[in-house]
């Protein structure tokens, strides 16, 4: 009768070096490092461009080149790690739920703007001079909804929620999303819980639902470009020079001050509905995932 290697892989397991690698939080680092990767390299190959042509031109390419590589590395390279392999930038419902997510996103600002302006804190003083498009178009719209999607709901999201569940990765990711923005200007700690709870919660709802980055990215990209440009309300912050001259005035609480209508009880209120409402079509969906440790075997 042959021996029998008890430290051999048996039959249908697979071997250990492979559960290690397959692990979500090994997976979640690699994943990481994958993103960061791809965004400083893209920054270093076009390094040189500020010095060799116009600003403008310069932030297009970069953000395109920024945009392009850490697609490519979603949709080719982490999507095949994992026990379970996903893509979050399938080719078939792209231009759908991309173009549903700008439909929202624009709307969901329409309407914060709509109701400040009843309330009188939001008014237009004339014409803008709109010389930010492409810085508006580019680093708010392109670069914030392609890459800020990718790395917290692509990769931070979609790993936490293999290891905690969908509430865990909900609630972390809210988290990591509102303070990452503690830094910008004109920020307090009232704006990074505003981001947190309108925008982690309706961006995460988006993948939940569709589980794919399409209408986020969408949605992500409608909300910072109708902001800024349309209305010349500062995007996280950022003052932006768009269509039109706009003031913010009043308590803070219902203008946001000097960060933005996010940082006010108006777009709290209205984003942070509209998450909740696809976070509830997202459980109605059967979406909603359990952690890993009640999970049935196998």
């Amino acid at each position: 009768m042959p021996m029998i290697d008890p430290a051999a892989p048996q039959p249908g397991k697979p071997p250990l070096w492979r559960k290690v690698w397959e692990f979500p939080l090994v997976a979640m680092i690699v994943s990481l490092a994958l993103v960061i990767a791809a965004i400083f390299g893209s920054g270093w190959l076009f390094s040189d461009l500020p010095k060799r042509m116009d600003k403008v031109s310069a932030i297009a390419i970069q953000g395109t080149a920024a945009t392009l590589l850490v697609v490519l590395v979603m949709k080719y390279l982490i999507s095949r790690l994992g026990r379970h392999k996903q893509d979050d930038f399938p080719l078939a419902p792209a231009m759908m739920d991309w173009t549903r997510g700008l439909v929202i996103g624009s709307g969901l600002m329409a309407l914060a703007v709509g109701i400040a302006a009843l309330l009188g804190v939001y008014r237009i003083t004339g014409w803008g001079t709109g010389r930010d498009l492409v810085l508006v178009l580019f680093s708010a719209g392109l670069v914030a909804g392609f890459v800020e999607e990718s790395l917290f709901r692509g990769v931070l999201f979609r790993w936490i929620e293999e290891m905690l569940g969908s509430w865990g990765a909900l609630a972390i990711t809210s988290f990591l999303f509102g303070f990452a923005h503690f830094f910008n200007d004109n920020a307090t700690v009232f704006s990074s819980v505003a981001i947190a709870l309108e925008a982690g919660i309706m961006l995460g709802a988006c993948y939940m639902l569709t589980r794919s980055l399409w209408l986020a990215v969408g949605l992500h990209m409608g909300w910072n470009v109708t902001q800024g440009y349309v209305f010349a309300v500062p995007v996280s912050g950022h003052p932006v020079q768009g269509m039109v001259r706009a003031e913010l005035s009043g308590h803070p609480l219902l203008s946001g001050g000097a960060f933005g209508l996010e940082a006010s009880v108006i777009g709290l209120g209205v984003a942070t509905a509209a998450g909740l409402w696809l976070l509830r079509r997202a459980i109605a969906a059967g979406q909603l995932r359990p952690p890993m440790w009640a999970r049935p075997k196998g």
